[in-house]
């Protein structure tokens, strides 16, 4: 059960950007997209919460803050970066340029000393610059925009921020507790956004309630408890490994409902991002067994993956 509920949260998340591009059709902003889309996600995994004993935790001071703060800053911008490329680009590319933030997490890692660059993981992270570049000018059917690439890795930077910080406290934290406060800070920034900005218009066609209600559960609430439950099940570098799914999922729905369709430069460029992430979380799960087996300092212990 442990992978296939990795499957189906990668498939839920890869699902995202076409909801998103729907909505969009529909005549939805960004700005009421994510509105809806963390409020309605932070009430209904509260709900779940307090129907999961299991789940509940006091937490106060600034184990609080930070939970809340990841939500709020990083969850929120990275959230904002990602659907506004989402209006510039075709969502397999951005599927494709986002998911060079794994690559990004184990260069930071190993400058933060978190973890370290062995010769796999140097020819890995080569090979996946060398894939984001074939990736980006192997444009043909697919639009690429230079704006929209830019927002495009500002959210994968983004996310590696986040990745990074919510290694700190998502040990301490039950993954749900944890998702509600993430989403209950995204939530209030993105309201607090839209009172100063001049509000948001929710006067919408049925069908375009239809997708935010798509997004916030299907590729957010079912995405994050089906990742969680196949994370306990699998462990954290075989459901990066499975993650990897994302994209194709994206690519192949977008090529079926958006009509949308990459170069086969940029498929190559593609496979070889998504392989040498592979590679990378192969050699974590080698070193994670290590740690098991024989724990060493701190500086080495690898961190965990976390969702957007």
């Amino acid at each position: 059960m442990g992978p296939a509920l990795c499957l189906v949260s990668a498939a839920c998340f890869g699902a995202m950007a076409i909801f998103g591009k729907l909505a969009y059709d529909a005549g939805v902003t960004p700005e009421a997209l994510l509105l809806v889309r963390f409020t309605l996600s932070a009430v209904l995994l509260g709900t779940v919460l307090v129907c999961r004993r299991s789940e509940r935790q006091a937490v106060r001071g600034r184990l609080l803050v930070t939970a809340l703060g990841l939500g709020a800053v990083g969850y929120a911008a990275q959230a904002s970066l990602y659907f506004a490329a989402l209006e510039r680009m075709d969502a397999s590319l951005l599927s494709l340029i986002l998911y060079t933030f794994p690559v990004m997490v184990t260069v930071a890692a190993a400058l933060l000393g978190r973890d370290r660059l062995t010769p796999p993981r140097i020819v890995a992270l080569t090979a996946a610059s060398a894939g984001t570049v074939l990736v980006l000018l192997g444009a043909g059917t697919g639009r690429v925009q230079a704006d929209g690439a830019l927002l495009g890795f500002g959210a994968a930077l983004t996310y590696t921020v986040y990745i990074l910080v919510a290694d700190t406290v998502v040990r301490r934290l039950t993954p749900v507790l944890l998702a509600v406060l993430v989403m209950t800070g995204a939530a209030a920034t993105l309201g607090a956004r839209a009172a100063f900005t001049g509000g948001v218009s929710f006067r919408l066609p049925p069908s375009a309630w239809l997708w935010l209600a798509c997004t916030a559960v299907i590729s957010t609430v079912i995405a994050m408890l089906t990742f969680f439950a196949g994370l306990k099940r699998t462990g954290p570098s075989t459901a990066a490994i499975l993650s990897t799914f994302e994209p194709v999922v994206t690519t192949a729905l977008a090529a079926l409902t958006l009509g949308e369709s990459l170069t086969p430069i940029q498929l190559l460029g593609g496979t070889l991002v998504l392989s040498c992430v592979v590679v990378l979380q192969i050699t974590t799960r080698t070193r994670w067994r290590r740690y098991v087996e024989s724990p060493p300092s701190p500086v080495e212990t690898p961190p965990l993956p976390q969702r957007r």
